[in-house]
């Protein structure tokens, strides 16, 4: 009995032992920190680059070849280092240490959201009343806007590089210099949209600083007498009613040729169409998924099986999509005041920016939106973490094919509305492969997949710009381009407070 005792205690002291050292080789080959008890979080954004896998599926255009998809931006002459002390007040707002701001909030002050300038009409009188700024750590930017409007409630610092690595330019917009007045022979392209155009601030670039570069080439290689112009009036969280207001604020100053709205995702709301949503706690099928999903916080043997069980869609509650009576799914009337997921909404503020940008002498561009959403999409649960998390948890309590769906008919809709009022669609949806890989989230993409997006609308910007070329309307001539204006006066100021023992207040509805 003795002998079997230790028999068994010596198996499971050689167990142990071996588990430990298998931990920590995986550890070693997955560069992973060897003795911390937490690691690091799942997955990222970087992703493989497995676009060569899709370029030769995409439609042709004169002159695109793949020696000009293959050539990146130059650096940007106006990115410098971040000041220290943006830095260091940066790791006082991720750790908590950070003082002046309140210490019991609803949602928590991020610190990408500290270098912005924020709309003085946003933000009110009290910053300690504000449901979000009064977390901020006791000093925020403002400015003035122009139209005395609360929309939009933030832009980007002008002329700076964050910590966060974003490099704005004299407009608060992401990316290289520009000037307000248009030098002669330019065509003068802008993109609207939220996140998905003004991109993570780390990425190396955005969609317009690669199709400004792919332009520019392709006129270069033709001896095409015109320069082009492609700015990124972009930023993040914008809603289309934010979107309408940028246009006529800091847009439509700039008198463009170009504006391309690019946004469906930060009010696609499928409680419109689904009443008494359920509520309930998004958990992976089996139980063994569910273990080791929380084990593979703390151990990279998990993370390693965790990669191999189920990366299919966790299991949903019943629930009931109501599509509004009369509403023809297939051909939407857009004059309807009832279109789900907000669309009628969006086409209202879609009508705003289309009679600024015709008055400022510009055409208006829609495009598709794209998303990863796809009914019966399957995932690595380890490598696409952030992806499964992104459709099962923040999505959560909606089905793969009822995202599908209302995406589907959110581009139908946006499709009509071009061909309705005889604009420039751009089917960047119908083109985006349904590539994990290329995706950071349910429509956010990696870099790799940035780079494709933006390669899509250069495809399709192609024909339309020789049209006009062969017309004779851009470039436009001196006296077609009227006055541009810089949309900003006067520079953002600093303000400071103390709201640490400012209450609790909560968020306004929309």
């Amino acid at each position: 009995m003795k002998k079997f005792l230790g028999n068994l205690v010596l198996a499971a002291v050689s167990l142990v032992v071996c588990v430990v050292l298998a931990e920590l080789a995986t550890r070693m080959i997955d560069r992973l920190p060897l003795f911390a008890a937490d690691l690091p979080p799942v997955g990222g954004t970087e992703g493989s680059d497995t676009t060569a896998n899709h370029l030769g599926n995409l439609p042709k255009a004169d002159g695109a070849t793949p020696s000009l998809y293959a050539s990146d931006p130059p650096p940007l002459p106006n990115r410098t280092k971040a000041p220290q002390e943006w830095i260091d007040l940066e790791k006082a707002i991720v750790s908590g240490t950070a003082k002046g701001g309140a210490k019991t909030f609803t949602q928590r002050f991020e610190d990408w959201d500290m270098f912005k300038a924020w709309n003085s009409v946003f933000v009110g009188d009290d910053v300690c009343k504000h449901w979000y700024l009064k977390g901020a750590p006791g000093q925020l930017w403002v400015y003035d806007p122009p139209d005395g409007k609360s929309r939009p409630v933030f832009r980007f610092l002008p002329n700076v590089t964050t910590p966060r690595g974003l490099v704005t330019n004299e407009l608060g917009w992401r990316g290289p210099p520009v000037q307000a007045a248009r030098q002669p022979k330019t065509v003068r392209i802008v993109f609207v949209g939220a996140s998905t155009t003004a991109e993570v601030h780390g990425y190396p670039y955005s969609g317009p600083e690669y199709i400004q570069n792919w332009l520019n080439r392709w006129a270069a290689a033709r001896r095409l007498d015109v320069r082009f112009e492609v700015l990124n009036a972009g930023r993040e969280s914008l809603q289309s009613a934010d979107i309408a207001a940028v246009v006529k604020t800091e847009v439509a100053p700039l008198r463009p040729d170009l504006v391309v709205y690019y946004e469906g995702g930060n009010e696609l709301d499928l409680s419109t169409v689904v009443k008494n949503v359920p509520k309930g706690v998004p958990q992976p099928a089996s139980g063994l998924a569910r273990w080791l999903r929380e084990a593979a916080k703390h151990s990279a043997l998990a993370r390693r099986l965790e990669a191999i069980t189920d990366g299919g869609e966790w299991p949903k509650p019943d629930y009931q999509l109501t599509w509004p009576a009369g509403v023809d799914e297939k051909d939407p009337d857009l004059a309807r005041p009832d279109l789900p997921v907000n669309l009628s909404r969006i086409l209202h503020n879609l009508d705003s920016i289309r009679e600024d940008v015709t008055k400022a002498g510009g055409e208006l561009a829609v495009s598709s939106f794209s998303w990863l959403a796809k009914d019966g999409l399957q995932l690595d649960a380890n490598r696409h973490k952030p992806l499964v998390e992104g459709l099962n948890v923040r999505l959560y309590p909606y089905r793969y094919r009822d995202l599908e769906r209302m995406t589907v008919f959110e581009n139908r809709v946006f499709e009509k509305y071009a061909k309705e009022h005889k604009l420039p669609f751009i089917d960047v949806a119908g083109l985006m492969p349904h590539d994990p890989e290329l995706f950071s989230d349910a429509f956010h993409n990696t870099p790799a997949g940035v780079k494709l997006r933006a390669w899509i609308v250069f495809l399709q910007l192609v024909p339309l710009i020789e049209k006009k070329l062969v017309l004779g309307e851009w470039p436009k001539q001196p006296a077609e381009m009227g006055v541009a204006q810089a949309p900003f006066a006067v520079a953002p100021r600093k303000i400071t407070f103390d709201c640490t023992n400012a209450p609790d207040v909560a968020r306004p509805a929309d």
